[in-house]
């Protein structure tokens, strides 16, 4: 037998938020992790200017990290969601079943909060093609995102991009349109006293498969939060 601990009344601390087409429809839609372990569907009214709880779930789990992506050719985005349990899972929602559907369940680590596990931060490609999982000291993790003979959603097997002795405060994905997918980090070496904070790009190589530190250049000692921004002709 197992048992797990619920509680009356759900908590009401929002842990992270994506936004995104997850119904299908036209409109956008948020999806919010409330008290590390509750996901809710919220779609804003245009008539009201409000925001409507559509649909809210437990995941019975430690939500660590959130994102969400759509693949090319897509009309639905999926949700990448991180977890206490060492693995990640891409959701789908289902509209007519009113539920968040498992489409895809990857382990690579051991169960718990540890700072050695990826999956506190989570970040997807603009372009839908790879995500990346950190965790908050070495451990990073990419999965180029395919779809198999019957073009189901796939992840391949992870890359590592571990970097001994490196803090990460956060991660996002570059949008670089169709070149190869680039994602962005603030790190931090413990064992250099004097290096600071830094902005460390990293590269999956598509062809060879596999990722490299590309670049990096140094940032305020105050920088902890990065925010990606649309580039190409969206872009500023």
């Amino acid at each position: 037998m197992f048992l797990y601990n619920l509680t009356l009344q759900p908590a009401s601390a929002i842990g992270s938020t994506v936004l995104g087409h997850f119904s299908g429809e036209k409109h956008q839609e948020l999806v919010v992790a409330r008290g590390q372990q509750r996901l809710e569907l919220w779609r804003p009214d245009t008539t009201t200017g409000k925001l409507s709880i559509e649909h809210s779930e437990d995941m019975f789990c430690r939500i660590r990290g959130l994102s969400s992506f759509r693949m090319a050719g897509g009309s639905k985005d999926y949700i990448v969601l991180a977890s206490d349990s060492g693995a990640i899972a891409v959701l789908e929602f289902n509209a007519k079943n009113r539920r968040f559907v498992t489409v895809q369940y990857h382990e690579f680590g051991r169960t718990g909060l540890r700072r050695l596990v990826a999956g506190q931060y989570v970040a997807a490609d603009p372009r839908g093609r790879a995500v990346m999982v950190a965790g908050v000291e070495r451990s990073k993790i990419v999965y180029i995102i395919t779809r198999d003979s019957e073009a189901r959603l796939m992840l391949a097997s992870p890359l590592e991009a571990n970097r001994s002795g490196s803090v990460c405060f956060d991660v996002v994905g570059v949008d670089v349109g169709y070149e190869n997918p680039v994602f962005a980090a603030i790190e931090s070496n413990y064992e250099d006293s004097e290096g600071g904070k830094q902005l460390v790009y990293y590269e999956l190589d598509l062809g060879l498969n596999h990722v490299v530190r590309k670049w990096s250049t140094a940032v305020g000692d105050t920088a902890h939060k990065l925010v990606a921004l649309p580039g190409g002709n969206d872009g500023p």
